[in-house]
């Protein structure tokens, strides 16, 4: 009997491609209003350079680490706002998609 592996949605499964086309498709939602975002469009700039040079295992061990504290800092987020029911919380998470 086989096991199933197990999910565990801190490791990161993705590609570095994917990372990459993620960081591209970022770019091309902030490269139609580049004023406005020009700050953050250097930003994702170095990001998707950083990955470029990042030999796979770390990125594994960096990008992990960064989904872990994205998912404990969405919570955090999300119980810190004031008058917000947590349903109403993640609604708009799930609609920022």
């Amino acid at each position: 009997m086989s096991k199933k592996p197990t999910f565990n949605p801190d490791k990161l499964v993705l590609s570095k491609p994917e990372i990459l086309e993620f960081c591209d498709r970022v770019l091309k939602k902030w490269n139609k209003n580049p004023t406005k975002n020009s700050q953050n469009i250097l930003a994702m700039t170095a990001v998707k350079t950083s990955i470029l040079w990042t030999d796979d295992e770390s990125l594994k061990a960096i990008w992990s680490e960064i989904l872990a504290w994205t998912f404990e800092l969405l919570y955090e987020n999300a119980m810190a706002q004031e008058g917000e029911e947590w349903g109403n919380v993640r609604k708009k998470l799930k609609n920022k998609k």
